[in-house]
């Protein structure tokens, strides 16, 4: 009870149960605390999805409880997105004490630094949990939070009797204690200063990718972009494109009109700002390597200066919304040309082509969710291409609606888990809805036993297989389909029955307007499967790039 105490005195009020035994003095304490909420999932790589799901709504530190062996290895794709995504989780593994170690005892392994690089601390617990060890526990929680917030790991030996002979201690008032944490600050004049040149009166583009942005940034960064008169190029993660009445240059189709090779190659600007991660974007990408541009600058409030591209030529240290602020004091407003204009031209442009579409396939269906959707709404996002799909398609609008996606190391893997987790934690008036492909949907389906006391609706895109791989040289393979599409012929609708879920099946725009009327009109956790043709899709697809390319 005492290592759980101390947990919770500083700032963990969140735990993820996985029943094992030698975890048991670990799983009473935190069950039997009052001050901390738990959850109990079985299947372990579930649980660490779902803890990470909790934290990435509010990016508060949530635990993981686990006894020894493999248990805690179910951990580790999580633990991966976790430390590349940068959320708190706390792994609490149980652990066999030194005397079973090396010795053949049942149900051991090697769990000294079992997360390798993964993890922003490692220690390694006592036998007997002292003040010494407790003190300990202060610096590592701190390192989940600060200065780059991820994963830790506590190992923690236990010895038997695991269950307690005396019935546990209730705590007593517990005085909470302060994590010094960094905070970003402003630039300072000597970071600025090279800047000014460079930027004066230029033509520029603001890129803004996913990022742990304050609720200031979107503000601040729409009235820069007014005063350097430069559009945003705004990932769907960056959560500007939606109720940022501050942004009136958003753009949100460019992943669209950047296929356009007359356009990109008449556009080049003398600079580019970036804030957070690489978008998702491929066109985007193409066309920011493509540029014969030489200042590429790189805001990031934590200096990791991320840039698979290869171009930052000035990063800068400094909190995104405080840069934005002081940049506008120190430099004047740019004069207004066509040059803003080109780029809202071309997305109005985009937007119309796809509004103007009338086969039903990701392109027309997303728009509808969008439309569909209350303010103060959230959506998960799988990977390959429904995250895709949502950068070219959701469009941008004055509705609040948030995007999320595991996108640290963009897996597949317990999608269904994160976002079940996101759900219970999320506490916004608006729908919560997951975006996912048949393949992630299949892959995590154990992630569904937490979704039984959920509000929440699953959009499950069931295009046969792999579908992104339709878009990439393996297409052409001739062991395409068995290697790589992967079609798996499943009826979702027993995963639902076997979950207790509701489910709908539908196949054209009609049925999934209706489908999605009544999801939203009901409790409980909804899954519509989408039956997408992937050929007509494709089509549909490529039809809409042609289209944009020769405009």
């Amino acid at each position: 009870m005492d290592l759980i105490n101390k947990l919770v005195a500083l700032g963990v009020h969140r735990v993820v149960i996985s029943p094992g035994s030698r975890s048991t003095p670990l799983t009473l304490a935190a069950i039997r605390h009052p001050h901390l909420r738990h959850w109990v999932l079985v299947d372990e790589r579930s649980a660490a999805f779902f803890a990470l799901g909790l934290s990435k709504v509010d990016r508060r530190p949530t635990a993981i409880i686990a006894t020894s062996g493999t248990a805690p290895a179910n951990w580790y794709p999580a633990v991966i997105e976790a430390y590349h995504a940068q959320l708190p989780l706390i792994l609490l593994s149980a652990d066999r004490p030194e005397e079973l170690q090396n010795c053949g005892a049942n149900q051991t392994i090697d769990q000294v630094k079992l997360f390798g690089s993964h993890v922003r601390d490692y220690v390694a617990m006592g036998p007997d949990i002292n003040p010494d060890s407790l003190a300990s526990l202060a610096a590592v929680v701190g390192k989940s939070l600060s200065p780059i917030p991820g994963p830790v790991h506590i190992n923690i030996p236990l010895r038997e009797p695991l269950v307690p002979e005396q019935p546990l201690p209730l705590p007593g008032n517990l005085a909470a204690e302060e994590i010094p944490l960094a905070v970003a600050e402003a630039p300072s004049v000597d970071q600025l200063t090279p800047l000014l040149a460079k930027l004066n009166n230029k033509r520029g583009i603001i890129v803004c990718g996913w990022g742990h942005y304050d609720r200031a940034f979107p503000r601040a960064i729409g009235h820069l972009a007014k005063h350097l008169y430069a559009p945003i190029v705004a990932d769907p993660l960056s959560n500007l494109r939606f109720g940022c009445d501050e942004c009136p240059t958003i753009l949100s189709h460019y992943d669209g009109f950047l296929r356009n090779p007359v356009f990109t190659a008449s556009h080049t600007p003398d600079w580019v700002l970036r804030f957070g991660a690489m978008p998702v974007s491929k066109p985007l990408q193409q066309y920011l390597q493509s540029l014969d541009t030489e200042t590429f600058i790189h805001v990031d409030p934590l200096a990791q200066f991320l840039d698979p591209l290869h171009r930052c030529t000035d990063p800068v240290q400094a909190d995104p919304s405080l840069f934005c602020k002081s940049l506008i004091q120190e430099i004047e407003a740019t004069e207004p040309s066509s040059w803003m204009h080109d780029f809202l031209d071309a997305e109005i442009k985009a937007a119309k082509a796809i509004a103007n579409f009338e086969p039903f396939f990701e392109g027309t269906l997303i728009p509808q969710l969008v439309h569909h959707l209350p303010d103060d709404s959230l959506i998960f996002s799988g990977n390959s291409m429904p995250i895709r799909d949502l950068d070219s398609f959701m469009g941008s609008g004055t509705v609040s609606i948030s995007v999320y996606a595991n996108r640290g190391s963009s897996g597949i893997d317990g999608n269904l888990s994160t976002f079940l987790g996101m759900a219970a934690a999320y506490h916004g008036k608006g729908k919560v809805v997951a975006l996912v492909g048949d393949l992630s949907f299949f892959h995590d389906m154990n992630g569904l036993i937490a979704a039984r006391d959920c509000n929440a609706t699953i959009i499950l895109l069931n295009n046969g297989g792999g579908g992104i791989f339709s878009y990439l040289p393996q297409a052409g393979l001739a062991e395409f389909e068995q290697a790589w599409l992967t079609p798996l012929d499943i009826d979702y609708a027993h995963a639902a029955r076997l979950y207790q879920l509701g489910h709908q099946r539908v196949s054209s725009s009609q049925g999934f307007e209706e489908a999605l009327e009544r999801a939203f009109s009901q409790t409980g956790l909804n899954i519509i499967e989408v039956m997408i043709a992937r050929n007509s899709s494709v089509q549909c697809h490529q039809q809409y790039w042609q289209g944009l390319a020769e405009t």
